[in-house]
């Protein structure tokens, strides 16, 4: 008895099959690729994701000897699907990184919604959301515009195509800036300031509620059996939380790839000024009675990465040849000791708290004595002062973090793990998922067809920690002066280059 989940990411869709122990039986990746025009949009063709998640689902049960219970997604957030009457796609998914939608944002300031919006809708107006996109489709494309049904968030755009009704998920629904993350609905007031069709929005639901079968028809075109069930799933963040085993306060999961976003959960909404001018959302988590709020940087694997190609091709040499992870190996590497210098990782730009595009990374503090393990040292440092910027405000604010459930790349290290969990002076545990949003879906999917009984019994058989670090104190204090003297470079560097 099988459980597939499906990830649908902004360059590809991956496709996993899991026991309800969350042991992978059948996985598939497809890549698609973004369109970028002249104009500077950002498009990712509709028909490569509907193509290529089937594909990704076809390969996948292929290796799968036994029934799949049911199926759940999780997506990237902003981006949406509009269809017509007959299901049909009208549009590609416009990226968050397009710049469309701008020039509508002064019409919500105006209408003085400003903070007022942020304890409706979970955020501030900010052109990265689906609702000025929509805004912009409506004047740009009025062809379009006047042919849609209903508009469709990725993630649930895909079981739709399956065979599901229309519906919106709480956590994707608040991607668009039109979504009462209080009361679980519209907000009327906001979508009749954005002038737009009210009844382009389809029906709220919960994570987890079961939204029907697969179709008769997709079911036979992908080998598939037609009694699959399809479970609402999430914003992939929220997901990777449930799969982290984030399911009640004081808990927050850190994905640390290329980019780093700690999701922390909270059992009431926090909305508070600070909340606001930090840039950071309020969102209902897929678990019921739970919010999440997203502390996120640009740049963290991807300095380890530039370090590598940059100046560590000698380590990627030797790691490759001797058959370890170069990451690994270059983190290693790094000397034990503090560094003293300080690395602002804004490589490319800021994200919270400042939300500042233009910001540059800076290296300080270097002598004729840095060493490449030196160096290393630095960069480690620096993406985790970085983040701290951040759990630090958010600790002002409310938001308590017990423990911190470290996934992806990055949390391989068991030096870098140790040196983090004395930086933040946190407990950090490492888990035994590798995809921690498979297994959050695993679990909304496992619970929603009787497979566990409810959340915690999905967690409990899923989600084990591995190995738990401690902060040692003496030098947790010491990081604690130099935070002080980190959180000057920013601003200083804001002044170079304003």
């Amino acid at each position: 008895m099988y459980l597939m989940g499906i990830d649908v990411g902004s360059t590809g869709c991956k496709a996993t099959i899991v026991d309800a122990y969350g042991n992978v039986a059948g996985s598939s990746y497809r890549e698609y690729k973004t369109v970028i025009s002249l104009e500077g949009y950002y498009e990712i063709p509709a028909k490569s994701i509907r193509d290529e998640v089937k594909n990704a689902i076809k390969l996948a049960a292929k290796e799968v000897k036994g029934d799949i219970k049911a199926i759940c997604t999780s997506s990237f957030g902003e981006g949406f699907i509009a269809v017509d009457k007959k299901g049909e796609p009208l549009n590609n998914p416009i990226l968050y990184i397009d710049p469309r939608g701008k020039e509508y944002l002064d019409r919500f300031t105006s209408d003085q919604l400003g903070f007022e919006m942020y304890k409706v809708a979970g955020t501030e107006p900010q052109k990265i959301y689906s609702l000025p996109k929509l805004m912009w489709i409506k004047d740009h494309q009025p062809d379009v515009y006047a042919r849609i049904d209903k508009i469709l968030f990725v993630g649930d755009y895909v079981l739709y195509m399956l065979g599901a009704e229309a519906f919106s998920t709480y956590s994707l629904a608040t991607r668009s800036m039109a979504f009462d993350v209080i009361n679980k609905k519209w907000s009327d007031e906001i979508i009749d300031c954005a002038g737009v069709n009210r009844s382009y929005f389809a029906q709220p639901t919960a994570s987890g509620t079961i939204l029907g079968k697969i179709s008769p028809h997709v079911a036979a075109e992908l080998g598939l059996s037609n009694d699959i069930l399809l479970v609402a799933g999430g914003h992939d963040q929220p997901c990777a939380a449930l799969g982290a085993g984030v399911n009640k306060a004081g808990l927050a999961v850190d994905g640390l790839g290329t980019v780093e976003c700690i999701t922390p959960a909270f059992d009431s909404p926090i909305i508070t000024p600070g909340m606001v001018k930090n840039n950071f959302v309020l969102v209902p988590h897929v678990v019921d009675g739970l919010y999440v709020t997203y502390a996120f940087t640009m740049t963290s694997g991807s300095v380890v990465r530039w370090y590598r190609d940059t100046f560590g091709l000698a380590e990627k040499a030797y790691a490759e040849s001797h058959g370890i992870n170069a990451y690994d190996y270059i983190m290693d590497s790094a000397m034990d000791q503090p560094s003293g210098m300080f690395v602002l990782p804004h490589f490319s730009g800021s994200a919270t708290p400042y939300m500042d595009s233009e910001s540059k990374g800076a290296i300080l503090g270097v002598t004729l004595d840095t060493t490449k393990e030196k160096f290393i040292k630095a960069i480690l440092e620096g993406i985790t002062y970085e983040i701290m910027v951040n759990t630090k405000i958010l600790t002002g604010e409310g938001v308590k973090v017990d423990r911190l459930r470290a996934v992806g790349g990055l949390a391989k290290s068991d030096k870098y793990m140790q040196l983090k969990s004395t930086m933040m002076n946190s407990v950090i545990e490492t888990l035994n998922v590798t995809e921690a949003g498979t297994a959050g879906v695993a679990i909304l999917a496992g619970v929603a067809c009787g497979i566990y009984k409810d959340v915690e019994d999905g967690i409990e058989r899923i989600v084990k920690v591995k190995k738990v670090y401690n902060p040692e104190p003496s030098m947790s204090e010491y990081y604690q002066e130099q935070f002080v003297k980190y959180k000057r470079v920013y601003q200083a560097m804001k002044d170079i280059y304003k």
